[in-house]
This record gives C-alpha cells, structure tokens and sequence, in this order.
C-alpha cells in the first residue's frame, strides 16, 4: 500500500478509493468478470531483470484476500491514471530506445508496453490502492504479437489499463487473449490464466 501521512491521511484515502458496498459499477456484460489464475509459471526476462534492479519492489508477500469494491471516485482515479500515463509516455520499442528486446523500467518520457504498464502500477499505489490488485498481464494481440497491461483486481472484475487504450475495460471487452499475470500474492512470482485460451510463447513487445 502507498505510504499516505498519518493514521487519519491512510483511512480517508483508503474510504475515498474502496468501499464496501454501494460503488456505481462500470457498465459490462462480460460471462466471467474474473480471470481464472492456476500454477505459478515461468517469470517474463524482463521482468526478471527488473527484480534484479527493484529487488523490493519484486519480494512484496500478500494475504490472498477479496479483491476491494471500488468507490467512484476509486475508478475516477484508475481512469485518470490510464489516461495520464498514455499522453505523457510516447511508445517506443525497447530496440530502438535500449538496443535490445526486454528491457523493463520506469520510463521517462517514452517506453514501450510494460514500461507504461509498471508506471500506472506505481501511480496508482500512490493513490492507496494495494500493489495486490495491480498487477502486470502478458497477452496476446489479435495479430499475435506479445503485448503487456496492467490489470486491476476488484469486487466489480478484473479492468484493463492499456497504453492502446484510453477506456478502462473489463478484461474480457478487450481483443486480447491473456496468457499470465503478477501472482497477487507474490509480487515476484506469475500465474497462468486458465481462462486465457492461450500459452505464451515469444516475448513481449510494444
């Protein structure tokens, strides 16, 4: 959880994200509002590497625990993030920013898919939401090129933050297949998605 000044700071960022019932629902009429994680799986390279470098950041344990409902000014907030990071980061593959495939990190500036996914991941931490139920997703696109986003847990399903996409949408509204994600409870480890349909293979690309 982002760190928020003070005892009576923490609880009011906390109610204004979270609630627990009552929260206005985006619209959706998804068959299965949830992915379906099973075994723990193969770490993306990237993301390896980028454990190497935020060694913290990648040795977070988390209690499995029901994903929040999300208040409106909750989804406000993951909507303004999406958004903000989309404009602000110009996409540019790893090759032709680092050099070479895979590279993770915090851009500045430009970077390519999961490096605007790992930046909404940390700016929506500094909103109060727990790094639990942010969590970087590999998929597929329709074309078949590998592609990373940032999926967020909560009562109402599982949303998408996308850099090709300014709307927030429930994961299965999205033209992608989803073949793993960060464990919730681990944020070092990855699961599959049974519900997916597919198994990665190749890497991740912008």
């Amino acid at each position: 959880m982002a760190k928020v000044t003070g005892i009576k700071g923490t609880v009011a960022a906390l109610a204004a994200v979270f609630a627990s019932a009552g929260a206005a629902v985006p619209a959706q009429s998804a068959t299965s509002l949830w992915m379906q994680t099973g075994s723990v799986t193969s770490q993306p390279i990237g993301h390896y590497e980028f454990c190497q470098a935020y060694k913290s950041e990648c040795q977070i344990k988390s209690r499995s625990s029901v994903a929040p409902r999300v208040t409106d000014f909750g989804w406000d907030t993951i909507r303004a993030v999406n958004t903000a990071v989309n404009r602000e980061i110009t996409p540019i593959t790893d090759m032709d920013l680092y050099g070479r495939d895979e590279v993770w990190a915090y851009p500045d500036g430009a970077g390519d898919c999961e490096d605007i996914a790992l930046l909404k991941r940390k700016r929506l931490l500094e909103k109060g939401f727990s790094i639990g139920d942010l969590l970087i997703t590999v998929v597929r696109k329709p074309d078949g090129e590998g592609h990373a986003v940032l999926t967020v847990r909560t009562a109402q399903g599982d949303y998408i933050l996308d850099n090709l996409e300014d709307d927030v949408k429930i994961w299965t509204k999205t033209p992608y297949r989803f073949l793993k994600r960060q464990a919730s409870f681990n944020t070092g480890r990855w699961v599959t998605i049974e519900n997916g349909a597919e198994v990665l293979v190749g890497s991740v690309g912008n």
